[in-house]
Order: C-alpha cells, then sequence, then structure tokens
C-alpha cells in the first residue's frame, strides 16, 4: 500500500523551528497497530491520520508510544496540508476527533485552532514530579496535564529535568507544563512527558488549552501572546473565549513524499 506523507514544521514561520509533524492522508481506515507503527518509524512528536468524510474530516493523533485525545501542533500541520496541497476551498476545516468536533480557520499564513478549554485547578505536587525538577514551582494545577507556576522566565528557560525520576510516573498522569509570565510575550512554557522517548515536547498546542485559562485570568486580558521555550521555539497567538480556547499559529512544509506498507 502506498500512501502520502508530509512533514510539517508547526507553529512557526521557518523550517526547523516550531514542533514537526508527519501528516498522512487515508482513503480509509487501516489497523491501529500499523498506525503505531508508522508513528514509531517517523519518529517525530505526532503524526496525524485522517480521512474525509461527508461534513469534514475523521483526525486521529499518535505519538511513537500511544494515540492522543489532543494534540495541537499535528491538527495545525493536518490543515496546512489540506488547504495547500489537497486543493481544500474552505477556509474553514472541520474534524471529527476523541475530543470533539474541532475546527481550523485559516487566514493566509495563519491557521487558527478552535479547541476546548481545560481550566486547570490547584492541587498537589506528585513527589516524584518534584524530585525531577532542578528548580521547584511556587504553586501547582492540574488539568490533563500538571500546569507548573514559577517566578519568572529565567527559571522557565534554566529548569532541568531528571528524566530517570520522571519515568517512574505512569502514562496516564499526562504531562508536565512548567509556565511563568513572559519577558517579550504575555506567558511563555516548556511541556515534559514522562515515560516518552521525546521527553521535552517542542512546542505543544494542547498544553496552551490549560494555559490559556490560567494566564487569562491571572493577567486580566482575553488575547495573549505565547512562546514556548524549547530549543526549537514555538510562537503562539492565544485567545480565551469561555469554555473555548483560539490558537493561532502558521506552519512551514519540510518534506512531502511517499510510504509503502
Amino acid at each position: 500500500m502506498k500512501l502520502s506523507i508530509y512533514q510539517v514544521d508547526a507553529f512557526t514561520d521557518k523550517v526547523f523551528g516550531g514542533n514537526p509533524a508527519c501528516v498522512i492522508p487515508l482513503e480509509n481506515w487501516i489497523e491501529d497497530d500499523i498506525l503505531i507503527k508508522i508513528a514509531q518509524e517517523n519518529a517525530v512528536p505526532e503524526t496525524a491520520f485522517f480521512v474525509e468524510t461527508e461534513n469534514g474530516f475523521h483526525l486521529r493523533w499518535f505519538t511513537p508510544e500511544c494515540e492522543m485525545d489532543l494534540c495541537g501542533h499535528a491538527t495545525l500541520a493536518t490543515a496546512f496540508v489540506i488547504k495547500n496541497f489537497l486543493s481544500y476551498s474552505k477556509n474553514k476545516i472541520k474534524f471529527k476527533t476523541l475530543s470533539g468536533n474541532l475546527k481550523v480557520t485559516s487566514n493566509r499564513d495563519f491557521f487558527t485552532l478552535d479547541f476546548p478549554s481545560r481550566n486547570p485547578v490547584e492541587a498537589d505536587l506528585p513527589e516524584i514530579i518534584k524530585k525531577a525538577l532542578s528548580i521547584p514551582p511556587i504553586q501547582t494545577f492540574k488539568s490533563r496535564d500538571y500546569v507548573l507556576i514559577y517566578n519568572n522566565q529565567s527559571d522557565i528557560e534554566n529548569i532541568t529535568v531528571d528524566d530517570q525520576i520522571l519515568n517512574q510516573l505512569d502514562l496516564k498522569t499526562g504531562g508536565i507544563i512548567v509556565t511563568s509570565k513572559g519577558v517579550t510575550s504575555d506567558f511563555v512554557s516548556r511541556f515534559f512527558t514522562p515515560r516518552s522517548s521525546i521527553l521535552e515536547d517542542p512546542v505543544t498546542g494542547s498544553a496552551h488549552c490549560s494555559l490559556i485559562p490560567y494566564w487569562s485570568k491571572i493577567l486580566k486580558k482575553k488575547k495573549m501572546k505565547a512562546i514556548q521555550l524549547s530549543n526549537r521555539k514555538g510562537k503562539l497567538l492565544c485567545v480565551n473565549n469561555n469554555d473555548r480556547v483560539l490558537i493561532t499559529g502558521k506552519a512551514k512544509i519540510y518534506s512531502q513524499g511517499n510510504i509503502w506498507i
């Protein structure tokens, strides 16, 4: 079976920045064990697979380890491919996913994700996470992921994580978001995933489902600029929209080709 494949850098305006995702269109769904093997072979943070439906697209996301319930950068990458390579004329792209119905709106080079808000609530910090971090947070919250609040951007830039300690956590724990107010942006963050082949995710759209409602309340702002401070860096324009969040970014194509399975 021959399949098309696109590798796209999302939440960036240049190749080698942002977060890489592979995007694979399918005519019909194939076995899940094949999907996970393809994701493992691609060895990027997420591989997105989609099938066109009567009203839009059915979209699924896979890391090299498992299927995810929500992924921002691979959704942006998928919308970028649909719009730029599949001759899709509509500016609004509808997706059916494990996280419900999602929508992406394109406006020239920008793509806006309409995602569910995941307002974090204050929580206790697990001892394993505390031991794994070189700098302790000043406050801890939890939604799908842990959201750890820090004093300043310098803490976020300098924090290190002991993955051997962090990997004692179960995958069901979710990810670890570290965040603070930004210097040239409203807020900054980094994202770590226990028991993952890629410890630090370069740019995590789904993490902003929690970061946006938190920082909107703290900063008393509806519209915000965010930077994810990985080595590749990512830029996100954010809007708090009640029970939804709007996350806007750009993308760049890195490669286009075929795979045979």
